[in-house]
């Protein structure tokens, strides 16, 4: 079993052999807990341990430089990647149908949606024990010992969709997976990231700031984090910022855009906002402080305000799971997502007893989420009677 001498604090890529063929069992930490595991398609023999063990320092390394691919599909092996399948109408099973279906949706589909949410479906959908349209009885089964809940529930609600549409379109007859998503009930701790407030308290906030300024891989980061934890914003919406919508005469942050990751977790930079079109933030002293020392001598208008330390976009997961993971630890600070920077702003603004239709306008939410989301974490915010 292949290990590297210097472990590191995110884990490891270790080989593995199930029913005698390789994997690569990867670290929990990359996909937030979660166990992933990336077949090979080899059989366990002395040489393909080798190349086995070279793909798990190819996936280590870009680990550590931030490139890593959580699609997965650049460390696949090419015989394993998903192949363009031509069955006739008669003998159409679910991998060729929902391959149809993805065809469909791709010109109606952010490039987010399809790079993140259906990627992970045809994924899950290449590893089903059958494509046999009339075993979807077996299948619904298998999905469900397989997955959590939640995953389980929401992969055939696409199955569903993916054979109503094959449905209007003539490509089959009926379809054998209507209803069977209602059959599934959720635990009710599984939700969104804007629903997961775990917000951090001021002398959290503070400290990871101080980490990150003193870090000596990470600092480059600060202000970055800073902008985050002082505006509340979503992190797609501070990657998207350029300097001209920066407005320091009118003392505004001019929220036009936000930079979504689609097909191959590649940055696309997307008009307008998740809840609106746009939105203004105001400008405060300490903010201005903030965005005044990160500003270089030769920005330019069209310049991005945050940029990865090796160029580029930030990409958020990346991210989350390398620096800002790392500077937590080092702090001795729970680890949560930075989503949670967005939350603990409105948490703190609560605290301040500032008026929620102020917070929710800088924030783009509506005063009846934050009533409904935020209520449980003040004891002082009463919904009042209307």
């Amino acid at each position: 079993m292949y290990t590297p001498k210097n472990r590191q604090s995110w884990g490891t890529v270790t080989v593995e052999s199930f029913r005698e063929r390789l994997r690569l069992r990867l670290p929990r930490q990359v996909f937030e807990g979660k166990q992933k595991y990336l077949a090979l398609g080899l059989a366990d023999t002395k040489i393909n341990r080798k190349i086995a063990e070279a793909k798990a320092h190819e996936i280590e390394s870009d680990i550590v430089l931030e490139r890593f691919d959580y699609t997965l599909d650049k460390y696949r092996p090419t015989h394993l990647k998903p192949l363009t399948i031509k069955d006739s109408q008669s003998a159409l099973n679910l991998g060729a149908l929902w391959d149809k279906y993805m065809e469909f949706k791709k010109p109606i589909a952010s490039p987010s949606t399809i790079g993140n949410q259906y990627a992970g479906f045809t994924r899950a959908i290449a590893l089903l024990p059958s494509h046999n349209l009339k075993d979807s009885i077996m299948i619904r089964d298998w999905i469900v010992a397989n997955k959590p809940p939640n995953a389980a529930k929401r992969l055939i609600v696409q199955l569903n969709a993916c054979c109503k549409w094959g449905m209007k379109s003539g490509l089959i007859t009926e379809n054998p997976f209507l209803d069977m998503a209602s059959e599934i009930k959720l635990p009710k701790n599984q939700r969104g990231e804007d629903n997961e407030i775990s917000p951090f308290n001021r002398e959290e906030r503070d400290l990871i700031i101080e980490a990150f300024g003193k870090h000596p891989h990470y600092r480059y980061y600060t202000a970055y984090v800073q902008f985050c934890f002082f505006t509340g914003c979503r992190p797609s919406e501070a990657i998207g910022l350029q300097w001209k919508h920066i407005d320091f005469d009118n003392s505004v942050v001019k929220f036009r855009q936000a930079v979504v990751f689609g097909e191959g977790y590649q940055p696309t930079v997307k008009d307008g906002l998740k809840t609106q079109e746009k939105r203004d933030f105001p400008i405060n002293n300490q903010l201005r402080e903030i965005l005044i020392a990160h500003k270089s001598e030769g920005a330019k208008p069209n310049d991005f305000v945050f940029s990865a330390k090796e160029g580029g976009f930030i990409r958020v997961n990346n991210f989350a799971n390398v620096a800002w993971r790392k500077v937590l630890e080092s702090c001795g600070i729970e680890y949560r997502k930075p989503y949670q920077t967005r939350h603990s702003f409105i948490t703190l603004c609560l605290d301040a007893h500032i008026e929620v239709k102020d917070i929710a306008k800088w924030v783009g939410n509506s005063p009846e989420i934050i009533y409904r989301h935020y209520a449980a974490h003040l004891r002082s915010l009463i919904v009042p009677e209307l």
